[in-house]
């Protein structure tokens, strides 16, 4: 059986793209419809309340597209709201992309010693944590909150002086824990995968989460026999609304699918399209 319908793939903003481009990767013949929060970005700051409110309406856009599982591409509406999209979901499969790094983490660590960067609400939700001490309890998990991280990536500095400072200031004590296995636990950093792997040398293994949320929607899709396995997918079939075009989405869209890019709108959580 083929399923031609699209996955659905919320976010906070434009992190998310790292996620939909692995998902892409690993399943070329899948369409997405991704749903970006630009206007209201970052949700890292904000209070719990406001993150489930703001999350809640993206995922109802969504299910009303006639999507055939929904990922929760943004590390900090998963430690907070993934419990509260899951309900609204009804039947829609919803995977949130803090287990799946947790997991790939606590299957690496020799020394049992897991660090943790992301946002503040992620950091201050203890998500990851939770996660890893459901798979091994035995486990310690350092956590950092990295909020200078976003900025960076936004601006597309991947490469600079600048980054490489920041990144020093939030892993060197990683390094001094002994940690030896560090989780992106943002949707934003795996860009800067080359310039933490520089700075913790071989002594770490870095677990990029957009990449094993993407597996994980893989084998989801896979056990439920929903893949779509007719030709027609891509980025040229998909369609990614954002409820405001930032300056920086032109060079961030190439960058993620090269020359053939997906349709883009601009929406508000409601629904709507806004004038």
């Amino acid at each position: 059986m083929s399923d031609p319908r699209p996955i659905g793939v919320l976010d906070s903003g434009t992190g998310g793209l790292t996620v939909a481009h692995e998902i892409g990767r690993l399943m070329p013949g899948e369409r997405l419809i991704y749903a970006g929060d630009t206007a209201r970005f970052p949700y890292g700051n904000r209070s719990e309340e406001t993150i489930r409110s703001f999350a809640l309406q993206g995922a109802e856009n969504l299910f009303g597209r006639d999507i055939k599982l929904l990922v929760v591409a943004c590390n900090t509406i998963s430690a907070v709201a993934l419990e509260a999209v899951e309900r609204q979901a009804r039947d829609i499969p919803v995977i949130g992309a803090v287990l799946p790094g947790a997991r790939a983490a606590a299957l690496r660590t020799a020394d049992r010693k897991i660090g943790v960067i992301g946002t503040p609400a992620t950091i201050r939700s203890g998500a990851y944590k939770k996660a890893i001490d459901r798979i091994d309890s035995a486990i310690k998990v350092y956590e950092t909150a990295t909020p200078l991280l976003i900025p960076l990536v936004e601006e597309m500095m991947f490469d600079h002086d600048i980054t490489r400072l920041a990144v020093q200031l939030y892993v060197y004590e990683m390094i001094d824990l002994g940690v030896d296995c560090l989780i992106l636990g943002c949707t934003h950093y795996p860009p800067l995968f080359a310039v933490i792997q520089g700075t913790v040398g071989t002594r770490m293994q870095i677990i990029d989460s957009a990449l094993w949320t993407a597996k994980e929607v893989q084998d989801i899709l896979t056990a439920l026999d929903l893949r779509n396995e007719s030709a027609g997918g891509g980025p040229g079939q998909s369609q990614f609304y954002f409820t405001e075009t930032p300056l920086h989405t032109a060079g961030q869209l190439p960058l993620f699918f090269g020359e053939v890019l997906p349709r883009q709108e601009t929406i508000s959580f409601g629904g709507e399209r806004k004038q």
